[in-house]
């Protein structure tokens, strides 16, 4: 069993870049990933976010990237040939029609803007760039997962006590529902009697009725389908793949479950029991809204 919160972070070094890379991932119904990169990094952005989706199945996670070039990068430095050209020919223009000397130096042209640039020479080939940035991704995305199944550890443990409580709440409902459509068949004839005020004519009749009336109440069915439910989600916490999404299915049969054995049983100490597995039903949607 995974969270779906969880941090992982990781650094390398390479070719005179320093990289790091921040992925932290919270509760979402789906996967969900986004990249945040340097926009002259963008065309690998579409590759670590492929990266960082094959180890997740479910949350959203966001992946924050800084790329830096250390002072080991190599650097060239470029000159705008033409552009000091044209400088140097608007000067002699200018000096024959005014009659001027003309004097240019170093200094002048060094003035010009965008005259001389600096340009990082590539160190690596692209492919060998995506290569580290993936491996960066990956190593990000195992410290994540781990954080993942510690606190998924955790979770595992909280609903397994959960499930076990609710199994017995679920064998004390066991118990009483045979008293359940006695107590409330004894309540339809002390009604009948009240309402007479005078012996019952029909006996076999107003028997037949009452246990009509009674078998309504009678709660089995509802018992056993939520037997079945616990049983299933105690399989499924021993699976490997995610089950987030089952577990909520689950959790929402055996709240329908609880909800008719809460209407039909017209019983005071049934009735608290179904208050309890409710309490505890929600502090079990609580906690799945984390697993993966």
């Amino acid at each position: 069993m995974k969270s779906m919160t969880g941090f992982g972070q990781a650094n390398c070094r390479f070719a005179g870049y320093i990289v790091q890379m921040d992925l932290k991932s919270v509760n979402h119904r789906y996967c969900e990933v986004n990249v945040r990169i340097p926009r002259e990094y963008m065309k690998v952005e579409d590759l670590l976010k492929k990266t960082v989706q094959q180890h997740l199945k479910r949350g959203r996670a966001d992946l924050f990237v800084t790329i830096e070039r250390n002072a080991e990068a190599s650097r060239i430095v470029e000159l705008n040939w033409p552009l000091a050209e044209e400088f140097q020919a608007a000067a002699e223009q200018l000096a024959t029609r005014f009659g001027l000397k003309s004097s240019l130096d170093v200094r002048d042209f060094m003035a010009i803007p965008d005259l001389i640039t600096f340009k990082e020479t590539a160190l690596v080939t692209d492919e060998e760039f995506q290569n580290e940035l993936v491996a960066c991704a990956e190593e990000a995305v195992l410290k994540l997962t781990q954080m993942r199944e510690s606190e998924g550890a955790h979770l595992s443990m909280d609903i397994e006590q959960r499930i076990e409580t609710m199994n017995r709440y679920l064998e004390q409902s066991y118990q009483l529902a045979p008293q359940v459509v006695q107590h409330y068949a004894g309540k339809l004839r002390a009604r009948i009697q009240e309402m007479h005020q005078q012996p019952i004519l029909d006996e076999a009749r107003i028997a037949m009725e009452v246990a009509l009336l009674a078998d309504r109440s009678n709660i089995d069915e509802e018992l056993v389908r939520l037997q079945s439910h616990i049983q299933q989600c105690n399989q499924l916490i021993s699976e490997v793949e995610p089950i987030g999404r089952k577990f909520d299915f689950l959790l929402q049969e055996m709240n329908r479950e609880v909800n008719t054995i809460g209407s039909k049983a017209n019983h005071a100490e049934l009735t608290t029991i179904v208050v309890e597995m409710k309490a505890e039903m929600e502090k079990l949607r609580e906690q799945i809204q984390n697993i993966e």
